[in-house]
């Protein structure tokens, strides 16, 4: 695919921006004060989130002639994503990415999508969690909008589910012990960097499942629907955690943001979904996890719990819940395959499209497959309003794992799961029994990305093909 003709004016055309050096990890967007509307501060941090509270600050002024557009990562309706490096000097080896979404403000006014970008803009500007994307700068010029973000070098889930055997993910990742020469057992203090350690288990679809309902979970709390869950948009961190991306098709909330609960069992019980587990709740409370920071002891999120018997309803103690979003909307938009009943049918649509989506993306890393595709769109949709779920005979899923995608592909909205709940409900179904919320963060990938070095680019590879990255 041809590069678009107006990257090459890019450069020139826009303004150059101020770039902040800072020691602090948790990033915010430090708009100008001033009238030029070209001009940003660009704050940079690293890919994990620990708080280091503490700040050494240096400015210098930054153009976009310091930027290297090198290769184009992906495109989509109203931009195309490239990799951006800032240029170092001869004497520096430390390289810094960026993605860069690029749009071309023209275009968007034309077909009618300005207000998309305007969305994802200011959405971007509000997200600080650690499975979200930091707007590090917002070039805002008389024709370019250029969005710069953190760089995923691991791609997305989709790329990664292509290279996996069968082209989905198996339901475990084992790690067995290794030995050292002198044959006793090597522990993590003989770990590498980003390396799983060696007496390690964890379901891999737990994992990223786990990963992406918290980051739902914290837009919902702050009035956002997503709507375009995919595994295109969840992309694979340098540390090996998840990323959402993509927020052109979201729906903000503009009066408020939810406003957190305390409920109780027994309100929990009045309020929930009438249609019961096929198996008993686990017996611990969980907490949220949806602060940004976390100092914890690196260990495992997944662990193994006695089965205990409980009664239903019983969950454990009182709930944190900061949904549903009281938002809705009659738009039609999404991907075909992921698309809810409720939008194909115009009925008017909230946060529950997110836990559908669930449901599909869920599906997808299972079987390979999305479960209501048809030979083309308009039996595809048919297909989302009218057939019934069904769950290929191979391979072989876990009971407790169809039960959540059974109940998160309810039809209807208002008995779908985390409809009244949100992510607490689904977070104490029995499939994530023993992931330990609190310490997500804190757990080991079941796979980390190599490290993304200078070497792998060069200007020369920029206008043949597009790397698959997202």
């Amino acid at each position: 695919m041809e590069p678009p003709p107006w990257l090459d004016d890019l450069t020139d055309d826009l303004q150059s921006i101020s770039f902040t050096s800072t020691a602090t990890t948790t990033t915010t967007l430090h708009r100008s004060t001033s009238s030029d509307s070209s001009s940003a501060t660009l704050t940079p941090a690293p890919s994990t989130h620990t708080s280091f509270s503490s700040k050494s600050t240096s400015k210098h002024s930054l153009s976009l002639s310091d930027l290297r557009f090198s290769l184009r990562l992906g495109s989509g309706d109203i931009g195309s994503v490239y990799l951006a490096e800032l240029k170092t000097k001869p004497n520096e080896m430390d390289s810094k990415f960026f993605a860069a979404k690029v749009m071309d403000k023209k275009e968007l006014l034309s077909r009618n999508k300005e207000g998309r970008a305007r969305t994802e803009r200011e959405i971007l500007e509000t997200l600080d969690h650690p499975f979200l994307p930091t707007l590090y700068a917002c070039i805002d010029s008389q024709r370019w909008l250029c969005l710069l973000t953190e760089f995923c070098p691991g791609g997305d889930l989709h790329v990664l589910r292509q290279r996996q055997p069968l082209k989905r993910f198996e339901e475990t990742a084992v790690r067995r012990m290794e030995s050292d020469s002198d044959g006793s057992e090597r522990g993590d203090h003989n770990l590498g960097e980003g390396t799983v350690p060696s007496a390690y288990v964890h379901p891999t679809d737990w994992f990223y499942a786990s990963e992406v309902i918290v980051a739902l979970e914290y837009l919902h709390m702050m009035g956002i629907v997503y709507r375009d869950l995919k595994p295109e948009n969840v992309l694979v961190r340098s540390d090996g955690h998840i990323m959402l991306t993509d927020f052109d098709l979201s729906l903000k909330c503009d009066d408020s943001t939810s406003t957190p609960q305390i409920i109780s069992d027994k309100k929990y019980a009045a309020t929930a979904p009438k249609n019961d587990y096929l198996f008993d709740h686990p017996s611990y409370t969980s907490s949220s996890c949806i602060l940004p920071n976390c100092i914890v002891p690196a260990v495992s999120c997944f662990h193994p719990r006695r089965k205990r018997k409980k009664k239903m309803g019983n969950r454990g103690g009182p709930e944190f819940v900061a949904e549903p979003v009281d938002v809705r909307s009659m738009s039609f938009v999404g991907t075909h395959e992921y698309l809810a009943p409720e939008i194909v049918s115009g009925e008017g649509h909230g946060s529950p499209v997110d836990w559908w989506t669930l449901g599909i993306f869920m599906f997808e890393l299972f079987y390979g497959v999305t479960p209501f595709r048809g030979v083309d769109h308009e039996l595809t949709l048919a297909n989302v309003v009218a057939r019934a779920l069904e769950f290929p005979k191979e391979p072989a899923v876990p009971a407790t794992a169809k039960d959540l995608i059974s109940q998160l592909l309810v039809k209807d909205p208002a008995r779908r799961m985390g409809s009244t709940m949100g992510a607490s409900t689904v977070k104490h179904h029995p499939f994530f029994q023993g992931v330990n919320w609190a310490l997500l963060r804190c757990t080991r990938p079941p796979y980390v990305p190599p490290p993304f070095s200078r070497e792998v680019v060069s200007d020369e590879s920029y206008p043949e093909t597009p790397v698959e990255y997202y």
